[in-house]
């Protein structure tokens, strides 16, 4: 009784540290966030607008600096609050998901393969998705809304509990997990990535000695992982982002009928490059977030007494 128990409380203890490192994490870098949206929109047509020629090229900079212009630098934080709730529950379920599973298949004997590794990251991932999507479609309609808005539109919602009860009356509950596949496809590539990455990737310097346990050694897996997990999932990512944008219309008529209908459209209106969109803000967001929430992460793990992820 007494050790599970303490099993128990290290795990509570983890998920409240995890959540506290990603809130930080997420408040430094969500500008970037912000900006890599935005850029995967650029070339959707807005509902208003029937226009079907080819989008002119932009670029993040351009992006950004359009968003401080329009409004302001606050503008650069649309859509941070369910940001933040969404990461309440999806870091915990994933990261604390993938840590408990690791060490019950590996034994402690930390032998596992790095596809193995993979797997158990990539589940992780959909399973904390799958509960965090509503967060998430919420976070991508409010940051979708200030492009409207710095177009002379009418912004969807006023907030993010309005943007809920909006998408539940005009949609059903169901709609709340609008773009859950894709959102579970890019949520299972990045962990994928992201945390196999960054365990094999710390595990391989600290036992080659190219640095202890510490800041740097964190900092060089996190940045092996960023990139790696941009590169699986930024494809699913752009479906993502606009289907979880997309409502259905008045007129019942929506753009894409599917992930695999949006992953066509984009791919014949826009070129296969379009696919990739977002992949510099992307990983610029990637990169600092995990060094952020990494570094955070452990260090709080260090203090509360646990030994490192």
């Amino acid at each position: 009784m007494a050790a599970a128990t303490t099993t128990s409380e290290r795990t509570s203890a983890k998920i409240l540290l995890s959540s506290l490192s990603a809130m930080v994490a997420e408040s430094a870098t969500f500008p970037i966030d912000l900006t890599k949206t935005r850029l995967q929109l650029h070339g959707q047509s807005l509902p208003s607008s029937s226009s079907s020629t080819r989008p002119t090229a932009t670029t993040a900079f351009r992006v950004a600096a359009d968003i401080v212009r329009r409004q302001g630098l606050l503008g650069l934080y649309q859509g941070l609050s369910p940001a933040i709730i969404r990461h309440l529950f999806y870091t915990p379920i994933r990261i604390v998901g993938y840590e408990n599973l690791r060490n019950a298949v590996d034994a402690g004997d930390r032998s596992l393969s790095l596809l193995s590794k993979a797997l158990l990251g990539g589940v992780s991932g959909v399973v904390a998705q799958v509960v965090a999507s509503p967060a998430d479609l919420v976070k991508v309609r409010m940051q979708a809304d200030g492009r409207m808005v710095s177009r002379g539109l009418q912004p969807r919602y006023s907030g993010p509990l309005d943007a809920f009860r909006k998408i539940v009356r005009e949609e059903g509950v169901s709609g709340l997990w609008r773009g859950v596949f894709p959102n579970a496809q890019r949520a299972f590539l990045v962990n994928m990535g992201e945390l196999a990455c960054y365990d094999q990737a710390k595990r391989f310097v600290i036992q080659n000695r190219i640095a202890e346990d510490n800041i740097f050694a964190h900092t060089l897996a996190s940045i092996m992982s960023g990139l790696s997990a941009t590169a699986l999932s930024c494809p699913a990512d752009v479906v993502k982002t606009r289907m979880m944008n997309e409502a259905t219309y008045k007129d019942g008529k929506a753009v894409y009928l599917s992930s695999y209908d949006c992953l066509v459209k984009t791919v014949k209106f826009e070129g296969i490059k379009a696919l990739w969109k977002g992949f510099f803000p992307t990983w610029a967001r990637l990169g600092p977030w995990q060094f952020v929430f990494w570094v955070s992460y452990e260090k709080f793990r260090t203090i509360a007494g646990m030994s490192s992820f």
